[in-house]
């Protein structure tokens, strides 16, 4: 690696990565990293500048200046035959056990995370891209200490991969002197080991991607695969991308971000807990901005609805799949009745995505699998449904931006806040992503929302309790203990991983006391990870 001019690893380097880290992959990765990283720092500044006009009242709205791609007549290109029909995916980490059971499942895609669910430690990023290239290859196999092996079935779900997103950087690589971005990185290695062996297979390198706030970084990551592609000798348009509407500002841009990548599209998806997450954030330093406890903030709240349904109509009107959110729901074993309880409220959920025309939607488990794809079966005979264009949903900026319900504000929904950040983050700090608590799956998007709401409760003058009591640093501070004292007991007993709590609640603390809502615990908390 030496003789790679302006390319530094600055950990060493096991001869298992070095599979992945081989020189002409990370010149390839270094490549997209000099032709595109200034556009990306000005998007990111792009973010900051937008930002600073809501903060002073200036409400999002759809663009003037791209209205014609809005009222234009124009599709998406087609997508090859393995995704028209798309009715049920399975997201999880690329670790190993967990992809090859992902990929067994029945579902018919797989998204391998590297964003969310997995904690970006050099050994989770390098060994997801080991994990990734021998599922490619059919090489992948899991041996248990007891000697119970897992290989991949001759038929499996489709193979998506989610990057890291643009405000993220991978510290380990720099190049010239700087860090990476991370989604360069995991998406450089990805598609420099797999793209001709999937090509070869019969099947095409197809991504999520994550978090992006504009058409205009859309627009980059069409640059970065025409570029890939040609650099490999790849057809243009052979890669495949959905994009999660995950963020406020993008719910207004989602006519423009199918444009951008018009030749790439497969589609949106409503990434549902990290839009209410950047709802907060966009909108929590507004003196009249209040969300209720987590769990009354679901799909049927006005502005969730109205995202919700805003996406099928637009993608449907462009020939694109338009998927539904996350079913975070884990089946619980030990007990029927609340089971059925979990499993009625899934079925509900999907039973309304699959009514409103979604062409399918995401679940957390294998175990949820065979119960959504029944829904989906029932309500969805034809492959997708995009002959449905939604003509009657109208909906407007102002139904965007109705921010309900506002109450209640409980001692309980406080708590629970309290304990699913800092699980999540102790857990996230010891190496694991991908957390199960109170039987529901929760990554980082599920615990920003936590985290993000007892900032906001603290900072607003409607953070109030329903009992009366003003929510401050003082009345959560003296709530952490008792809940990272119940979070270590919970690992004693084994309803807890192990993790490192103790950090999380300094961390935590930390968080919820800043002026700022600080945009992203993952960032913030990048520093203190290997």
């Amino acid at each position: 690696m030496s003789t790679l001019q302006g390319i530094e690893i600055h950990v060493p380097v096991t001869t298992e990565q070095s599979g992945i880290l081989t020189p002409d992959a990370l010149a390839f990765v270094a490549e997209l990293a000099r032709k595109f990283e200034p556009v990306r720092q000005s998007l990111l500044q792009r973010r900051v500048l937008r930002q600073a006009e809501w903060d002073c009242g200036r409400l999002p709205d759809f663009l003037a200046e791209t209205a014609a791609v809005r009222s234009g007549a124009w599709t998406i290109a087609p997508v090859p035959a393995e995704l028209q029909d798309r009715r049920v995916e399975l997201t999880g980490p690329a670790e190993r056990k967990m992809l090859i059971n992902g990929l067994n499942a029945g579902a018919k895609v797989y998204l391998a995370d590297l964003e969310d669910s997995m904690t970006p430690t050099w050994h989770n990023v390098i060994e997801a891209q080991i994990n990734l290239r021998d599922a490619v290859n059919r090489t992948i196999r899991h041996v248990n200490p007891d000697g119970k092996t897992y290989r991949l079935n001759d038929k499996i779900a489709v193979l998506f991969m989610r990057p890291r997103g643009w405000h993220m950087v991978e510290k380990h690589m720099t190049v010239d002197g700087k860090p990476v971005s991370a989604s360069l990185f995991d998406f450089g290695l990805y598609f420099f080991h797999n793209a001709q062996v999937m090509l070869a297979r019969g099947t095409a390198p197809y991504f999520y991607l994550p978090k992006m706030e504009s058409h205009l970084e859309a627009r980059l990551w069409n640059e970065v695969f025409v570029h890939a592609q040609q650099r490999l000798g790849i057809a243009q348009g052979t890669i495949k991308a959905t994009v999660l509407i995950e963020t406020l500002p993008a719910a207004f841009e989602m006519d423009e971000i199918l444009y951008e990548l018009r030749e790439h599209s497969a589609g949106l998806n409503c990434g549902r807990w990290d839009y209410i997450f950047s709802c907060i954030k966009k909108f929590g330093h507004r003196k009249d901005f209040i969300l209720a406890d987590r769990g009354m903030v679901g799909m049927t709240s006005p502005f969730m609805r109205a995202y919700s349904l805003l996406l099928i109509k637009t993608c449907h009107r462009r020939n694109a799949h338009a998927m539904g959110g996350m079913a975070a729901q884990i089946p619980i074993k030990n007990d029927p009745a609340a089971n059925d309880a979990a499993l009625a409220k899934v079925r509900a959920d999907k039973e309304r995505e699959a009514g409103d025309g979604h062409d399918g939607t995401w679940v957390a488990h294998p175990g949820l699998v065979a119960v959504v794809m029944e829904v989906f079966d029932r309500l969805m005979p034809a492959a997708n449904q995009l002959d449905r264009k939604r003509h009657d949903v109208e909906s407007a900026a102002a139904d965007l931006l109705k921010f309900e319900p506002r109450a209640p504000i409980t001692e309980a929904g406080l708590r629970f806040n309290l304990e699913v950040a800092i699980a999540y983050l102790g857990a996230w700090l010891a190496g694991t992503g991908c957390v199960p608590l109170h039987h529901l799956m929760e990554d980082a998007a599920t615990a920003e929302i936590s985290r993000s709401q007892v900032w906001q409760w603290i900072h607003s003058p409607h953070g109030v309790l329903d009992d009366g009591r003003r929510v401050t640093l003082e009345m959560v501070g003296a709530m952490i203990p008792a809940v990272l004292e119940g979070i270590l007991a919970g690992v004693k007993e084994q309803r807890f991983i192990a993790g490192d709590y103790r950090k999380a609640a300094l961390l935590f603390e930390q968080l919820i006391e800043q002026e700022s809502l600080v945009e992203f615990l993952t960032n913030y908390c990048y520093a203190t990870l290997a």
